[in-house]
């Protein structure tokens, strides 16, 4: 395979400027009223500008190719964030995008001017496209990997944005790179997935991927089955042609938008059957074109722009030891590459002002390779950072706000926008983080099997969020009292995502009022505490003992109060000054 020469960081997806010049003039004409509103969001949609539940204000979001992000871009994120957002932030997603929110529509032509200047692309973010292809952001620093996905990843981007075979799929369809079996960007939710794998050949090892499919959480959750145990590396992109071709073809799934992802057709036939029709597809006539791969792979070579991995060291204060030992166990892993360490920066509900963007920018340029990448979790990896230098490092952030310990647990809470933004949100699941956190940290919880537990809300059943996936899971909903409504959520419990063993949370019969989440997942953890076996984690505590006890445990939380004075917060959502009502448009992802 031939070497590529180095390409710029962050540079994945070909920027054409025609596409900004034609959104200008479909935005001014569609305010002007001249063109039709379904015509003119399926066309936005593939821009990556989404409506929101704000009229006259668009969510703009922006790729970022497996998580990656360099220090250039980061300035610019903060920019677009000053100039463009009335609430000076941008958004971490669970698929590793940023999100800006409230974004008037006649400032979303030069905002996607401004970040296409250092080659951040959001085409093909919304609508019905392969969207962000997520992967895993210690790819290529990792120890258990069996090669860096890096490469092949941009590959799949490149081959797959601007395809005229992806542009009008029956619906939105993901995509995740993952560097080992601990699956660290959770293949296992995905429409497809991929494991790197190598196998003999010939007295060499040859790359390839395990290719699974048929993930996805939302309604009807459903864990991706194995299609293929090994692919070659010339035949991946191939394969994954053949799979989004039946995809695109498929009518009956085009029929019922809310069952039109690829997940229904995988489950329904069975992954027996539905590889025979992959293997079909492959004999097809279009099978037979040459993929230039070698063309399409994504090379940086990060340790180029690395700084000398044995600087002069950095010893932590005596008043900073034991905030610094904590960051160093839980947001610091050492790199295979000798004399270098990857930070895992823990972000609040996954916002990050201007002046954060900035300083994440400069530690990157001071101290590491210019590069980062996001994570799933709604967090941001710094990468290539002599570990020497770490805990200078640490006092950078620190000034920033960003020095938390606790990355990937207890209270490194995961929530979606939910009501401050989207369309579909029943509830204020942002607001939620908040109170979920306060709760968390007034709990002060120290024990390790407990600090394990990880918490996602999401602010309806669709799972931006991700609730399904971990041990304690919330979505909005709402109910009824006095006549009046109130915010509440359903609860999910058992749920998995580490360690490439992923499982699906189980719902149990506890509606609560939104009010009442943080003093019920005080008693949930509380009872697993009080009530487990040595060693046991909650997943397995709560096997052994069942839903139902948990339900009995949240029983009285769950009977909503009648109205009154005393319990007039109880109808109202969290970050909110006004009682609640149920406000639910029409989304746009199956536009």
């Amino acid at each position: 395979m031939a070497i590529a020469q180095q390409e710029a960081p962050g540079r994945v997806i070909p920027i054409l400027e025609s596409e900004f010049s034609d959104f200008e003039t479909e935005a001014l004409e569609f305010l002007r009223g001249n063109r039709v509103e379904e015509n003119f969001i399926g066309f936005r949609l593939k821009q990556g500008v989404y409506g929101q539940r704000q009229p006259a204000r668009q969510m703009i979001r922006v790729k970022l190719p497996f998580g990656g992000v360099a220090a250039d871009q980061l300035d610019v994120f903060a920019e677009v964030a000053e100039r463009f957002v009335p609430l000076r932030k941008g958004h971490i997603t669970t698929r590793e995008n940023i999100q800006y929110h409230h974004v008037p529509l006649p400032l979303a032509t030069e905002a996607l001017k401004l970040m296409a200047e250092v080659g951040l692309s959001t085409r093909e973010a919304c609508g019905n496209t392969v969207r962000n292809v997520t992967g895993d952001p210690w790819a290529g620093i990792c120890d258990d990997e069996p090669f860096d996905v890096t490469p092949y990843a941009g590959a799949f981007i490149r081959y797959f944005v601007r395809n005229p075979l992806t542009q009008l799929l029956p619906r939105k369809f993901k995509v995740a790179f993952t560097s080992s079996e601990a699956d660290r960007s959770i293949t296992g939710i995905h429409d497809l997935g991929f494991i790197p794998k190598l196998r003999p050949l010939n007295g060499k090892s040859e790359k390839g991927f395990q290719i699974v499919t048929g993930g996805g959480l939302s309604i009807m959750a459903k864990h991706a089955m194995v299609l293929y145990d090994f692919v070659p590396m010339d035949e991946y992109l191939r394969v994954s042609e053949a799979v989004l071709r039946i995809f695109e073809r498929s009518d009956e799934l085009r029929r019922n938008r809310s069952k039109a992802r690829i997940k229904f057709l995988v489950h329904k036939v069975g992954i027996d059957k539905f590889r025979s029709m992959v293997d079909a597809e492959l004999e097809g006539e279009w099978a037979s074109k040459e993929i230039p791969l070698d063309d399409l792979l994504f090379f940086d070579d990060e340790q180029a722009d690395a700084p000398d991995p044995d600087p002069r060291p950095s010893e932590p204060s005596t008043e900073d030891a034991d905030a610094f030992g904590k960051f160093l166990e839980t947001n610091v892993t050492p790199q295979v590459q000798v004399g270098y360490s990857a930070i895992e920066v823990k972000v609040f509900r996954g916002d990050l002002s201007p002046e954060q963007f900035r300083g994440l920018a400069q530690i990157l340029r001071d101290y590491g390779a210019g590069r980062a990448r996001m994570t799933p979790g709604q967090n941001i990896v710094l990468r290539w950072i002599p570990t020497r230098q770490v805990y200078d490092v640490w006092k950078e952030l620190r000034k920033l706000d960003l020095a938390g310990s606790g990355a990937f647990e207890i209270e490194d809470v995961v929530t979606c926008p939910g009501t401050d933004s989207c369309k579909l949100g029943i509830t204020s699941s942002m607001g939620l983080n908040t109170a979920i956190s306060e709760k968390l940290a007034e709990m002060k919880i120290t024990d390790p099997l407990t600090r394990s537990i990880l918490i996602n809300a999401s602010g309806c059943p669709n799972s931006c969020g991700q609730h399904h996936i971990a041990e304690i899971g919330f979505h909005g909903a709402a109910m009824k009292s006095s006549g009046k409504q109130i915010p509440a959520y359903h609860v999910l419990l058992a749920g998995h995502r580490r360690n490439g063993n992923l499982r699906l949370g189980t719902l149990i019969r506890s509606r609560l009022p939104a009010k009442r989440v943080p003093q019920a997942l005080e008693r949930i953890i509380r009872f697993y505490e009080e009530h487990r076996e040595e060693g046991e984690h909650f997943n397995e505590f709560f096997d052994r003992t069942g839903k139902q006890r948990f339900e009995q445990v949240l029983k009285d939380l769950t009977l909503p109060p009648e109205y009154s004075e005393e319990s007039e917060p109880t109808f109202i959502d969290w970050e909110r000054d006004q009682h609640y009502v149920l406000e639910r448009g029409e989304g746009e992802c199956a536009v």
